[in-house]
């Protein structure tokens, strides 16, 4: 045979040129009545939490417009306990159900659809809906304080406290079901399903955080009773570790949205992996800043703080590789600007980094911390809007047809968001305070008052955009074939 010949034709020919499919491999997994009912059920609370929030995030905004409270009869501590409930909320619950979500979709996929421990889905699920019940009580029943503390605020109440360790307990549940699977899988650890595991590991060292901050307290003869300054201590560690969760669930929505949307990976897989390996390395710091300081000292408060630090490296290594892979794309032909899916990627991407470059000027006395972590949140938000239009209804054959309607909810979320989190910044500049509303913040400085009228408007927008998503997918996982 001369060079110039072809090689033999000894192996399968396909009939069409085959395309690299990141969704396929995951809708045989879970092409099955129990996986659907995982989904939506997941799905289902996350829509509920997301709704509940997104009303209390306009009254909120709306209880911080000056002169607001000379028209609204504003209940006491209406603000204090609006802002417990919408963070919990928002930003505990709704983020958990997308864990919740992605680990019933990964241990489907590790097990061909056939998990062993199948119980504990049900579980998970039907204990995180109860949790979230349990959350709302105290505020509904005008029951106990309400304590400001960061990352998980709290209702100084039993049941409220009930509700934090049943929700833990009920996603540690998830957790361990997508573990027990891991072992003797049948399915492969590509990117998604090895994010999604790195992500129950990272779930895992932040609950052992608690677990450990508790153990100080309870160990702790002068502590009888629970206080905003106790709060404090309890969740800061793992607080911090949760951040490593949440940056992490961002990444594999990024890699997903990427995939399913540009028809190849967003990244090398082996970059992906590297970009999952730094986030969880550096999340094994946690645990052991209680073993190297002092519990609730100064330099473990800075070092947790400090840790920050390390989310950095990993989204940006994801994002620009991201971003070259966009370019590239868009060099060898048209972007899918009709998909709503690629416009949460784009924007998601967008809206994170606004929120992360507003960060570089906090320093927690005023609303520019909240005008950083809100475009942070919006980020993460968005890329999430995108796993239920490009992943978890098409997974459930529940696809949008509207796709016109999806995409205006999240353009106006994602400008909504901006324009909030730039409001409470430009405010934040004039020594608006955080954490509180109303007379009580104590503007007098007409710049101040501006920042928080455009924050109100902000606020109003993306809740319009919050509220069409939240309508269009409530609808979709309700729909009865």
């Amino acid at each position: 045979m001369s060079p110039s010949d072809p090689p033999p034709n000894n192996g399968f020919q396909p009939a069409q040129p085959q395309r690299w499919s990141l969704f396929h491999g995951f809708a045989h997994a879970v092409d099955n009545h129990a996986a659907h009912r995982e989904l939506r059920a997941w799905g289902l609370l996350a829509m509920a939490s997301l709704g509940v929030a997104g009303i209390f995030a306009l009254l909120l905004a709306l209880s911080r417009v000056p002169g607001s409270e000379k028209i609204f009869p504003w209940p006491v501590q209406f603000f204090e306990k609006g802002l417990v409930l919408h963070v919990i909320l928002s930003f505990v619950v709704w983020f958990l159900s997308i864990l919740g979500a992605l680990t019933a979709m990964v241990t489907y996929r590790l097990s061909d659809g056939w998990p062993r421990w199948k119980g504990l889905g049900t579980i998970a699920i039907a204990g995180a809906a109860a949790a979230t019940v349990l959350l709302f009580v105290p505020a509904w029943m005008d029951q106990g304080e309400a304590s400001l503390n960061n990352y998980v605020p709290v209702i100084i109440d039993p049941i409220y406290y009930a509700g934090l360790i049943v929700l833990g307990l009920s996603l540690l549940a998830a957790v361990v079901r997508m573990f027990v699977n891991l072992i003797g899988r049948k399915g492969p650890l590509e990117p998604v399903t090895l994010s999604v595991v790195a992500a129950g590991l990272v779930y895992v060292l932040a609950l052992a955080c608690f677990a450990l901050a508790w153990l100080e307290i309870a160990g702790d003869p002068s502590v009888t009773a629970m206080t905003p300054a106790i709060n404090e201590n309890l969740f800061w560690g793992g607080g911090h570790v949760l951040q490593f969760l949440n940056v992490g669930l961002l990444l594999t929505a990024w890699y997903i949205l990427g995939g399913i949307t540009l028809g190849r990976p967003l990244a090398h897989p082996t970059l992906m992996n590297w970009a999952v390996f730094l986030l969880l390395a550096s999340s094994l710091a946690g645990p052991g800043l209680f073993v190297v300081f002092d519990a609730f000292s100064a330099d473990q408060t800075a070092a947790f703080t400090n840790l920050q630090y390390l989310l950095a490296p990993p989204t940006l290594l994801l994002g620009l590789a991201g971003a070259i892979t966009v370019l590239k794309r868009r060099s060898e032909g048209a972007l899918a600007w009709d998909d709503p899916t690629f416009h949460c990627l784009v924007l998601s991407a967008l809206v994170f980094a606004t929120g992360g470059v507003l960060g570089l000027s906090v320093d927690g006395a005023d609303t520019r911390t909240p005008a950083h972590y809100h475009g942070v949140i919006g980020g993460i938000n968005l890329a999430f809007m995108g796993l239920f239009f490009g992943m978890f209804l098409p997974l459930l054959e529940r696809g949008l047809k509207k796709t016109k309607s999806a995409r205006t909810s999240v353009w106006l979320y994602a400008w909504g968001q901006v324009f909030h989190s730039l409001g409470l910044f430009w405010a934040g500049g004039y020594g608006a305070p955080r954490k509180v509303a109303g007379a009580d913040q104590g503007i007098e400085a007409l710049g101040a008052a501006l920042g928080l009228y455009l924050m109100g408007v902000g606020a109003l927008i993306a809740v319009i955009g919050g509220v069409m998503f939240i309508i269009m997918v409530t609808k979709a996982l309700l729909k009865k074939f």
